[in-house]
């Protein structure tokens, strides 16, 4: 990878390791419009001084944006989260492996 990749990589990932951003993306993943209350809802957990934050970060990152609505990915958002959708099933094996480990 390039300096300016690299630089890029831990920029975004600067960004998606502060607490619940990831999870605010993947609750905006279906394309509909959420209110406040129905994201912090999906969320789980999430009290609304740290739900604002991170809706305020992502949509300075251009990830996020609030519609008439509510809150909807930007295509940008929509993009990234098109590309971290082999997750989930990296994510079943690994807790399987994992689960393996501990018997």
């Amino acid at each position: 990878m390039s300096a300016k990749e690299d630089l890029a990589v831990a920029q975004l990932l600067g960004l998606l390791e502060s607490r619940y951003a990831i999870r605010v993306l993947w609750a905006l993943r279906d394309g509909h419009a959420q209110t406040f209350r129905l994201l912090q809802d999906s969320v789980g957990g999430i009290t609304p001084n740290t739900l604002n934050t991170r809706i305020k970060e992502l949509r300075q990152a251009t990830l996020v944006t609030h519609g008439k609505d509510g809150y909807l990915l930007t295509p940008q958002g929509a993009d990234l989260l098109k590309r971290w959708s082999e997750v989930p099933a990296f994510a079943v094996k690994w807790a399987a492996s994992q689960a393996k480990k501990s018997t």
